[in-house]
């Protein structure tokens, strides 16, 4: 699937679709700011529908918006070690740790929103970009395909624990399906085994929850994969790499059904 790829320039393009694309928020965020009458297009309050290009004079607040050109969509895949801060430095006054962001090549853009980012505490494959439209049709997509995550939990969990870990009860209520869960001899490590979960439309922290529930004490939680899209060993933690466009579509593909809008973002 090609990457999707900005209008020319000079090109008009809406006013949302054309500040998403040079990350200065998502689509429906900047629509927020339209609706409130914080941007202006050449000194008049901007309307929804209302096009622009880089010649305009665009202004949040009164102030002009500097944007980048608008490059190809690019998505970063990281891994990330529990704990380690991904889009916000680590507030701690001891040992402060920089986000992992900041590993990022300048020319990617200035603000990066997280697809389904993963807790806090824990870690695995975190997914980037720049572009708000993008971020949006991935979350939409990668919430329909399978993710595998992996749990480290204190001992071994019984018949009652696992069958109600597959049942994909939450406390919110609708379970989320759960495709496999296994363990084996070789995932002991000490006084602690890791499991390994299938899933669908589930969240890293639902996957969390869904062992809690159980009783089961968790240590830790880390997804693996998504889709077709899997962490590799080569890949060092903490160290990131940019997508291809086939992964990029092999990720978005779940999400373009007939009646989906057609227009680029």
């Amino acid at each position: 699937m090609p990457r999707p790829r900005p209008a020319p320039a000079g090109a008009a393009e809406r006013l949302q679709k054309y500040l998403a694309q040079r990350g200065l928020g998502s689509r429906r965020a900047i629509e927020e700011w339209i609706r409130a009458g914080r941007l202006s297009v050449n000194g008049r309050i901007a309307e929804l529908g209302v096009k622009v290009s880089e010649h305009d004079d665009i202004r949040l607040d009164g102030r002009a918006i500097r944007v980048r050109a608008a490059a190809g969509a690019q998505v970063f895949v990281f891994n990330r070690s529990a704990g380690d801060p991904l889009l916000t430095a680590d507030d701690q006054h001891e040992n402060p740790r920089a986000p992992l962001i900041e590993r990022l090549p300048k020319s990617a853009g200035r603000r990066f929103i997280a697809v389904s980012p993963m807790p806090g505490i824990d870690g695995g494959l975190e997914l980037v970009t720049s572009d708000g439209a993008l971020a949006t049709k991935l979350q939409r997509a990668i919430h329909r395909q399978p993710s595998e995550f992996t749990v480290r939990v204190k001992g071994l969990l019984g018949p009652d624990h696992l069958a109600g870990i597959e049942s994909g009860m939450l406390d919110r209520g609708a379970p989320i399906a759960v495709e496999s869960l296994s363990t084996s001899e070789a995932d002991l490590e000490g006084a602690n085994r890791w499991y390994s979960i299938v899933v669908r439309g589930a969240s890293g922290k639902d996957v969390r929850q869904l062992f809690e529930r159980q009783g089961a004490l968790v240590s830790r939680t880390q997804r693996v994969a998504v889709g077709s899209l899997k962490l590799e060993k080569s890949l060092a933690r903490g160290q990131y790499r940019q997508l291809t466009d086939d992964e990029i579509g092999a990720l978005l593909k779940p999400a373009r059904p007939a009646d989906e809008e057609s227009e680029d973002y």
